[in-house]
């Protein structure tokens, strides 16, 4: 629980800095939304911390060739993917990727 809340301490601060974002709680986790719609989640998937995000598809495919990574349940066919937080290296790595999450669901 405690790696949890430090992870998600770190990625409120990177998703609430972005416009008109706001966080949720959906499913008894927490998620980041813009105008009603999520693009970022943070939650423990059987003991572990993973945070989710939705990527381009084909960058999805590429990024889950890397093994912190995996397609999210129910919507990994629409890009969507989970990190597991342990493999986090670089916290601009996970930036990055949260910027393109909410670049394709912001309006």
């Amino acid at each position: 629980m405690a790696r949890t809340m430090s992870v998600l301490t770190r990625l409120r601060r990177i998703c609430l800095a972005l416009p008109d974002t706001e966080e949720t709680l959906t499913w008894g986790e927490p998620h980041f939304r813009v105008a009603n719609k999520i693009f970022c989640g943070c939650g423990d998937e059987k003991g572990r911390t993973v945070v989710g995000f939705k990527l381009e598809r084909e960058h999805a495919h590429v990024v889950v060739q890397d093994p912190r990574f995996r397609p999210t349940p129910y919507v990994g066919h629409k890009g969507w993917v989970s990190m597991d937080a342990a493999g986090i290296r670089d916290w601009d790595e996970v930036k990055a990727l949260v910027l393109e999450s909410y670049g394709l669901i912001a309006p």
